[in-house]
């Protein structure tokens, strides 16, 4: 425990600087693109650039753990064409930026999403085979919604605020922040106070003392954020209770996308998805919760 609690204050803190410096780096792409196409008659940059290629890049990663765990169960999905719905989920939401996209934008979905169930149907129909045609194509296409179809969330979170340089990357920081310190002040919490178990059958190790204490934290990480962003020039309008709402709410479901990780991993047998982040795991234990978290995000700003 104290080895694995180690490794998360050393590569946690790594993770955090590296995405920060990812973010710096994606507005500063959009300032440098400013002029790229007009919105509204406002000249705009490229929005997105640096969140599409690291979810390029981790969520290729993802599919194979996932498909790891989907093997528990017999369920196979055929991994190149998920990992190729993924990038064609995501480069769809960072097309969304664009005015000449936006009308063909719902039947670019639609083909995507038709295009994977197609191709793992023509996948095992290439192998002359009708056995284990159904779970091929279901693990195909729910491997591919999982990663991909919540991924589409965080990037258009990313372009929405293309009126608003510097807003959509706030937005985008604050849920990865109350997400995170909801794990933070979960654990400590718990720890230190935890004595009625949340779910023992899924995951001992948490309490409901660890869950109130965490969505405590993140409340106050989304009102701290909610009064960064309540600015005239950023945009945005949230007094800082709507953020402390918005924080507690996504904190709570970040928990449950940690918990819906477990189940798969209860059935797999094994105690982590991967073993390439010490302490953390594999890429998708660190990506659950934002994931999950990216949809109610994205409603709860539209509201807010």
């Amino acid at each position: 425990m104290e080895r694995s609690l180690r490794n998360r204050l050393t590569f946690g803190p790594i993770m955090l600087a590296g995405l920060f410096l990812l973010l710096w780096l994606d507005h500063a792409a959009q300032q440098w693109t400013l002029g790229a196409y007009t919105y509204r008659n406002r000249p705009q940059g490229v929005a997105g650039l640096g969140l599409m290629v690291l979810l390029m890049i981790i969520l290729p990663a993802a599919v194979q753990e996932l498909a790891t765990l989907f093997a528990a169960e017999r369920v196979r999905p055929y991994r190149l064409i998920a990992a190729l719905g993924c990038g064609a989920l995501i480069g769809h939401a960072f097309a969304t930026q664009f005015p000449e996209f936006r009308e063909e934008a719902a039947p670019t979905l639609a083909f995507i999403i038709s295009g994977v169930m197609l191709g793992a149907a023509l996948a095992r129909a290439a192998q002359k085979q009708t056995q284990d045609a159904i779970v091929h194509m279901a693990g195909t296409v729910l491997a591919t919604l999982y990663l991909g179809g919540l991924a589409w969330f965080l990037v258009a979170l990313r372009v929405k605020g293309t009126d608003h340089v510097r807003g959509s990357t706030v937005l985008l920081l604050m849920i990865l922040l109350c997400v995170k310190f909801t794990d933070i002040g979960a654990y400590f919490g718990g720890r230190a106070l935890g004595r009625h178990k949340l779910i023992p059958w899924l995951s001992p190790g948490k309490t409901w003392e660890g869950l109130f204490f965490g969505l405590l934290t993140a409340a106050a990480v989304g009102a701290v954020c909610a009064v960064w962003i309540d600015h005239p020039r950023r945009g945005y309008a949230m007094p800082w209770w709507k953020g402390a709402i918005f924080g507690a709410v996504i904190g709570g479901i970040g928990q449950a996308g940690d918990l819906l990780e477990s189940l798969m991993k209860r059935d797999a047998e094994v105690k982590d998805s991967g073993k390439l982040i010490p302490g953390f795991g594999g890429v998708l234990d660190v990506i659950d919760s934002p994931l999950l978290a990216a949809p109610f995000a994205y409603l709860l700003f539209s509201l807010f």
